[in-house]
Order: structure tokens, then sequence, then C-alpha cells
């Protein structure tokens, strides 16, 4: 890795403009309002972003620290969501002059780093998550009431019509030992025999999902589990999160204000539940973990794993929607540039990609830097998201890369693609 010092700096630097950008064209109010029980006020995650550089970047080396006091305040397995509203939270403008402050004080430390630089793992463990935050931050700029207007040019419409690809049956090299930015729970690289299986080349669009919703698929438990039917009952739903009913149509409600609904892009906004029935309706599944990273990154001829679908280099525009670019998802099929060795597209951007697997550790797992990282999360209570969203910045995003979740959540930027047996 050439000039690292250069490479966090300007990582650092893009996630910050990134955050400030997000938050900059909402008023004070807003931003110490609770939008949803789901969410935080976006002011306390405007203020943990830079009590976690605080904590790792100033404290993890010994620095002196900015905010100490605020450790407790903005520690987010002590205070759930939904009591976030009731702490005495930093106001706007001194959340803002904390940020600053940490900031200036980490970039003095990354100037000083000499050797204990090392691969820069705790700069790249801060930059991403700053990154995920913003990505929090978005969803909760799609649920404010009072809508929210992104300045961003409309994604390319979709480019390939359907299909399903075959992904023949072998060992591949799951997960990774050497990527020095990689998550605890991406490690390490294990070998996984998986048997031949089909697997969708784009993810399911918003066209193919109204037929499910339109052939009355909410209403029949033949394509639902147990749970996910009970839950659909109890919650009244018959359609994605922020689908409205267009005339004939569906439009959606997209950051507040009501717009056509495009057919070819992802569904977005389904939770895991939704995701397996419609793959039930339609005679498949929803892939396993295993499954998803094979078709994402395992080039079958050359015997070697990709760090991305299309290679090791990193995401630009031809390759991926990410980073907030479009403020949506693109069409399915609008990056032909980046496919995977098996010919699947858009599995890095535009939705997330629920699977059928739970979140459970790798052989060999050991929780770095942090239990509460990922371990007090491993079990059958949360399924596995792969792949990244139009709003995960590129930094942010790998094949190896896993998120998860409950399989009730809605308001995140998730979609899926099914999967059948060979």
């Amino acid at each position: 890795m050439s000039d690292p010092r250069g490479r966090i700096a300007r990582g650092l630097a893009d996630a910050r403009t990134r955050s400030l950008a997000l938050v900059d064209p909402v008023d004070d109010e807003a931003l110490v309002r609770q939008h949803s029980p789901l969410m935080s006020p976006l002011v306390w995650d405007l203020a943990h972003v830079g009590n976690y550089e605080d904590q790792w970047l100033l404290g993890g080396v010994g620095a002196p620290r900015v905010g100490a006091r605020s450790d407790d305040l903005y520690d987010a397995f002590r205070h759930p969501r939904g009591d976030r509203p009731s702490l005495p939270m930093l106001g706007p403008a001194a959340a803002r002059r904390y940020l600053a402050e940490v900031r200036s004080r980490v970039l003095d430390v990354l100037d000083h780093a000499g050797d204990r630089l090392g691969d820069g793992l705790l700069y790249g463990m801060v930059i991403q998550h700053e990154h995920q935050h913003d990505e929090t931050m978005l969803a909760t700029l799609q649920l404010m009431e009072t809508g929210y207007c992104p300045v961003a040019p409309r994604s390319p419409s979709g480019a390939t019509p359907a299909g399903e690809v075959l992904v023949e049956g072998g060992p591949f090299v799951m997960g990774t030992s050497t990527d020095p930015w990689a998550y605890d729970n991406e490690r390490p690289a294990h070998v996984v025999d998986v048997p031949a299986f089909f697997i969708d080349t784009t993810p399911v669009t918003n066209a193919a999902y109204a037929e499910f919703v339109d052939d009355g698929g909410y209403d029949d438990p033949r394509w639902w589990t147990p749970d996910g039917w009970k839950w659909r009952q109890s919650e009244g739903l018959v359609a994605p999160q922020f689908w409205q009913r267009d005339g004939e149509g569906w439009g959606r409600l997209r950051f507040g204000f009501t717009e056509p609904l495009p057919a070819d892009q992802p569904v977005q906004h389904v939770c895991w539940y939704e995701g397996d029935a419609y793959a039930r309706y339609r005679g498949k599944r929803l892939p396993t973990e295993a499954e998803w990273e094979k078709a994402a990154s395992w080039d079958a001829a050359a015997g070697a794993k990709r760090r991305y679908p299309w290679g090791d280099s990193p995401p630009t525009v031809t390759h991926a929607n990410l980073g907030g670019r479009h403020f949506e998802p693109a069409g399915a099929g609008a990056y032909p540039s980046g496919a995977s060795p098996s010919g699947c597209l858009a599995m890095v951007g535009d939705v997330w990609e629920w699977t059928a697997s739970d979140f459970v550790p790798y052989p060999g797992f050991r929780a770095f830097p942090y239990r509460e990282y990922s371990e007090v999360f491993f079990g059958s209570e949360y399924k596995v998201l792969r792949g990244g969203s139009w709003a995960t910045d590129a930094v942010a995003v790998r094949t190896t890369f896993r998120n998860w979740d409950y399989p009730v959540r809605r308001q995140i930027f998730a979609g899926f693609r099914c999967a059948r047996d060979g």
C-alpha cells in the first residue's frame, strides 16, 4: 500500500465530508427529533461517530481524549435507539465542534504515527464505521415526514432482462485472512464445498415483486413461514415499505415525496420474511450466504477469489451504484462491467441482499477489536445481508463483507435475489 497516511487522511476526510453534507440541509429541530423509534436522532449519530473516533484513534493509541465523559452517552449497546432522545445529547452546533476537535487531534497523531501505523486497521475500522452511520442516517432521512431533497442525478435504467445462471458445484474460499480492513466476522478464510445451484443474474425488480403483490401474495399463507405469516398479519402489511397505490399501479415515497415506482429498479425496503415469501411464490428460495459469496467472488477458471465481483481493483462509477451517488438503486443490469465471474450483476451496490443464512461465526473466529462488534450478535436471531446498497460507500463494501439484521427490518435499503438447487 503506497502512502498509507495519505490514503487514511483522504478516507477520514471523505467520510466526514459526506456526513456533514447529509445533515447540513436539515434544520436543528429535525436533527434532534426522533423520526422513528427504530432510528436514533440524527444528531446522536453525528456525535456518535466523533466519539467512536475519539475512543479508537485517540484513546486507542494513548493520546489525550477530547470527550471521554461522553463515552456512556454515545454507547450504542447501553442505550437502545428508542431511549436515545431522552439522553442529554450534544446539540447540533456542539456536535459539529466535537467532531472538528477530535479530527484535528487525530490528524496530529496520524502525522506522528511512525511504525505504529501498521496496516491501518483501526483507521480503516473508524472510516468504515462513519460511512456505515452515514447509511443509517440516510435511512432516517427517508423516514422524515417533512421530506428531504437530495440533489443528485437520477440513476441509469436497466439494461439486462431477468435470468439466472448456473454456478457449478465444488469448493471455494469463503471469507478472508488477508484483507487489511476486513472486520472480524469476515475472518478467517476457509474452504466451503458448495453444491451446484442456480442464482438470479440480478436482484428482484419492482416490476417482478409487484406481480407477487397484485397476485395476492400478501394474503396467501402458503408462501410465508409461520413466523413470517404471523408478523405480516400483526403488522397488516400489503406491500413493501414506502409503496403507495397509484391508480391501478404503484408509486413510492422517496425521501418524503411521492413518485412513480421505477419498474426496472431492484425492490428495496423489504424484510427477510417478504423476500423469502416471494422466492417461495416463484418456486425458488433465498441463496445461502456461501452461495451468494461464491457467485459474487469465485473465479473457477483461475481457482481464485476476487475482492470485488469484477476483480481486485476498487469500485469506479462504471462498476457499481455506491456512495449515494443517485440516492436510489439503478435499473437492474445497468452496470455490466461489474459482472462477477459467474455472470451475476449488481452483487455490489444498489440493494443489500438478504440471504437464507443466520449470522454465525466462521470456523476459527476471533473477536477483534471488541466482542460487541460481531460476537454478541451471533445466532439465529439475525439474518445475513450481502453486497451493500446504493447508500453504502465503496470503502465499506467487498465480496466478503457481512451485514446482519432482524428478519423484520424494512427501513434499511435491502432487497434480494433468488436461487434454486442445481
